[in-house]
């Protein structure tokens, strides 16, 4: 057989069987008995003159009164062989010993007083009784009704709880409360390695030792060593928290349940604690076994908080049977379970104490080498052009995460095929960055010539004021064509810091609030287009007075709650509250004028900067070289970069330092 004539049958569809078929088939069945006992096809209704004559000429053997209306007649032996009954005979299925003729006779004494009369009459010899039937065609009519709401609610319930699928049956109404995890064993080998994580290095680690704890207990436990009971996964969305347990089940070679938290969450009292005792029942059986939790929010978030139903709640009462499952009396196989979510300041402090999930595995953004990582694993199956520079790109996508990446990747195959081009080059992941970032391009959105000359010279002030500053971030293109809801934008290429300092954020503000300033200096007037602006910078502002303690006035107080219990109540006074305002608003002015001082000062590179901008609508940080010379701060930053590669290398003092 050809390679294409197994992939034809490996893709056809495969013959799976249904229950429901049987249940059709026997009533099939029932309709076909019926249909064919009942004697219909063999019989003929006759008028009275028809049945008198039939009567009188001694032909019939039997009649049989059927529920009082309905006279079934029955023919004799040696009269059926007669002409009038030959032809309704070999015209019908008649059978022997079945009634030829049905006479529907109405009122029942008249019709067993014209039969008596004509007995006596002509001395006739036939039986005559009667009988009472009830057809099942009938009778199922009569209970439809009741048998279409029977089906109907099975077939919600089948609905609700799952559809059939899930371990053990779970979708079916009478295994509702079984687990729904979908286990992997060597029967369904998992493709996905730790080869195919890229970055994660220190997560990796963490739970390749959780693997190597179920290929290898005894080197753990020779010891006096207890296998860990959980690891929780943490991180923003998109990280590779669901990846690195997919790689787990690749390289674990023991059982893998994996299900999610929304999984237990159920209509019915009682269901979702009877899922997880059905699931750990089931992880012990095949122990040493995995069971990962994905969202594990959905049933783990903290007791008694914002609850309207008090402590019987539904979803309590998982959380209770997960807690007594992972910790309780019993619990001493060796069933290690993972969980992932990203929510993990709402989940309930039981659930995180030690001896539950033992371990916090922090999955963080990539950084520059892990996002090169990412992006070598993500461009393998594209078809790339020989100018794209992979370290050019990690640099110029800061915060993106692992999803951010391969969406990145996928939209730029995407955009190289919308042009037309053989292979995706250099330019098209730099288009699919502001695809992601800024939203696809306004080519018809109606600008007037007057809005566009305020734009370019608000970009302009920014890209001014970031290079003038030593610690803005450094420019990499300004352009004035819209996106998404901007009019315009100037992308940087921001520092990746551990710990931001004062000075820091200060720049970062003025060169935020230089667009405005523009707006001012040239035009004398201010726009409604600063408005991201102004929001990012009274963020930035309010960060550094209540939660970093970054302000002089108020001083080395933080009101930032990480337990998030201050929703609802403002931790300070309301003469507090007034000097938090007040430095807020001081600081945003000072920074504001900063920036118009410096544009002042440069009034005529800004203003060159703008034209070139109306002209070409894009410009890079070349065209800004040309205008304004190379940054002051850049010339030091290297000459300090060679001083320190020529000098012997010293093991460095490591201070732990909060962010």
């Amino acid at each position: 057989m050809s390679n294409s004539n197994k992939e034809k049958d490996s893709n056809a569809p495969k013959f799976k069987f249904n229950a429901y078929w049987i249940y059709g088939a026997i009533f099939l069945v029932l309709i076909a008995v019926q249909f064919f006992n009942s004697g219909d096809l063999a019989t003929k209704s006759i008028s009275k003159n028809e049945f008198t004559e039939v009567l009188e000429d001694n032909d019939i053997s039997k009649i049989v009164v059927v529920n009082n209306n309905i006279a079934q007649i029955f023919i004799k032996e040696e009269a059926i062989k007669k002409e009038r009954y030959q032809k309704l005979v070999n015209s019908t299925f008649y059978r022997k010993g079945t009634f030829l003729y049905e006479y529907n006779f109405g009122d029942l004494q008249n019709f067993e007083n014209d039969v008596e009369k004509i007995r006596n009459e002509k001395d006739l010899n036939f039986d005559l009784k009667n009988e009472s039937r009830t057809s099942m065609f009938d009778t199922i009519i009569g209970f439809l009704p009741f048998i279409i709401l029977i089906a109907i609610w099975l077939f919600f319930m089948r609905r609700m709880s799952g559809g059939g699928s899930g371990a053990g049956g779970g979708g079916q109404i009478f295994n509702i409360g079984k687990s729904k995890a979908k286990l992997f064993d060597k029967d369904t080998k998992v493709k996905t390695t730790f080869e195919n994580v890229a970055g994660l290095e220190g997560a990796k680690e963490e739970v390749q030792e959780i693997v190597d704890f179920l290929k290898n207990p005894e080197k753990y436990t020779s010891l006096g060593g207890k296998i860990p009971k959980g690891a929780l996964l943490v991180g923003p969305p998109g990280t590779g928290k669901t990846l690195l347990a997919k790689a787990v089940a690749g390289e674990a070679e023991v059982p893998f349940f994996s299900l999610s938290g929304s999984d237990f969450v159920e209509m019915f009292v009682g269901v979702g604690a009877s899922r997880v005792r059905d699931l750990f029942k089931q992880a012990a059986q095949k122990s040493p076994s995995i069971i990962f939790i994905d969202e594990i929010d959905a049933i783990g978030r903290a007791r008694g908080k914002n609850s309207m139903t008090g402590g019987n709640d539904e979803r309590e009462n998982t959380l209770n049977q997960l807690l007594t499952e992972m910790d309780g009396f019993g619990t001493d196989t060796n069933v290690i379970v993972l969980a992932a979510t990203n929510r993990a300041d709402v989940l309930d402090s039981a659930l995180m104490r030690a001896g539950r999930f033992d371990r916090q595995i922090y999955v963080d953004l990539p950084n520059i080498n892990e996002r090169k990582e990412i992006f070598e694993v993500h461009i393998k199956p594209l078809k790339l052009a020989d100018d794209v520079n992979i370290e050019f790109l990690a640099q110029q996508t800061p915060g993106f995460s692992g999803a951010d990446i391969a969406n990145m990747c996928n939209e730029a195959a995407l955009i190289a095929a919308r042009t037309g081009k053989k292979a995706i080059h250099h330019q098209d992941f730099l288009d699919a960055v502001d695809r992601i970032v800024g939203g696809l391009e306004k080519k018809n959105k109606v600008i007037t010539p007057k809005e566009k000359k305020v734009i370019a010279f608000h970009e302009a002030g920014h890209a001014t004021v970031s290079w003038m500053l030593e610690h803005a971030a450094p420019l990499v293109k300004v352009t004035i064509v819209p996106r998404g809801q901007s009019l315009g934008a100037a992308w940087y290429l921001p520092a990746e810091r551990m710990i931001v300092q004062t000075e820091q954020m200060l720049d970062e503000m003025c060169a935020t609030m230089g667009g405005r300033a523009a707006e001012k200096i040239i035009f004398n007037k201010i726009s409604t287009g600063a408005l991201s602006d102004l929001e990012k910078v009274t963020k930035q502002a309010r960060a550094m007075v209540t939660v970093y303690g970054l302000n002089d006035k108020v001083g080395n107080i933080t009101y930032y709650d990480s337990s998030g219990n201050d929703s609802f109540v403002k931790p300070y006074s309301d003469d507090t509250a007034k000097k938090i305002d007040t430095e807020i608003s001081k600081m945003i002015e000072a920074q504001y004028e900063r920036a118009i001082e410096l544009l002042e000062n440069n009034k005529e590179k800004l203003t060159i900067l703008a034209e070139l901008l109306l002209e070409k609508e894009v410009i890079f940080k070349d065209d800004l070289q040309k205008i304004f010379g190379k940054r002051p701060f850049e010339e030091v930053e290297e000459k300090i970069e060679r001083i320190i590669e020529e000098e012997v290398k010293v093991p460095p003092v490591i201070n732990k330092t909060e962010e």
